[in-house]
């Protein structure tokens, strides 16, 4: 799908970048990997960014999710200016606003799925016990409710990403970003993972943003921007 559904263009955004630029290297060698980007994802909607490698995707995304500052343009998370604001706050903003699940899951090899999925909350500061309830309520929204005592080893790639999955919602989070979630899986365990994203995951107070070079999963999109030499467009559309 390509045009956004009536309902989601109803809906506030959720995202939004202004000229949002960001450049590496100096004099002649200077490449400019993000330039003068604008893009506005709203509520309730799943956007998917692709492009080939070295675009400027993962620029983009660091910008947008708080990692890298950008040498120009703004970036604003459900109307919050996210660059204007302190260390410490834009750190509680990545915490509790906004949940990554990376390409290659991140999970702690010798913690259970649950004690992974009960990390952002423990540096929220719950209780061990009740961090552990939560997550164990996240892995049984993601279909591992019998799997939370199980290392990480012990799981497939996909419940490996479910659980990934599971610690970027377990706090709630408005925007949850995924970058090449189905890259390290098979092609109908990566459907199966954007499918169930958009049917359980996805909801009218949530914005889903997914880096991906996987047209298997393009259906699933409600729009698709593409990336190019560090700018952003729609994709051209094949012709009749």
């Amino acid at each position: 799908m390509s045009t956004v559904p009536p309902t989601a263009t109803l809906n506030p955004p959720a995202i939004v970048s202004t000229a949002l630029s960001k450049g590496f290297g100096e004099g002649h060698a200077r490449v400019m990997a993000v330039d003068k980007v604008a893009l506005v994802a709203r509520f309730g909607e799943m956007v998917f960014i692709v492009g080939p490698s070295g675009s400027g995707k993962t620029t983009l995304l660091s910008m947008i999710s708080g990692i890298l500052r950008p040498d120009s343009g703004t970036v604003t998370i459900a109307g919050q200016d996210i660059w204007s604001l302190s260390a410490d706050q834009l750190a509680a903003l990545r915490l509790n606003s906004i949940g990554f699940v990376f390409q290659d899951y991140h999970l702690f090899t010798r913690l259970t799925a649950a004690e992974n999925v009960a990390i952002p909350l423990i540096l929220q500061h719950h209780p061990w016990d009740d961090a552990i309830a939560q997550a164990r309520r996240s892995l049984e929204v993601v279909g591992l409710k019998e799997r939370g005592d199980i290392l990480p080893v012990k799981l497939s790639g996909g419940e490996q990403q479910r659980v990934a999955i599971a610690r970027a919602i377990v706090s709630g989070p408005q925007i949850l970003i995924l970058d090449e979630p189905t890259a390290s899986l098979d092609g109908d365990t990566g459907r199966m993972i954007i499918a169930f994203v958009r049917e359980r995951i996805l909801n009218q107070q949530r914005c889903i943003l997914i880096v991906t070079h996987d047209a298997r999963i393009n259906e699933y999109a409600d729009r698709i921007l593409y990336m190019e030499d560090g700018h952003l467009s729609e994709p051209p559309r094949a012709s009749a």
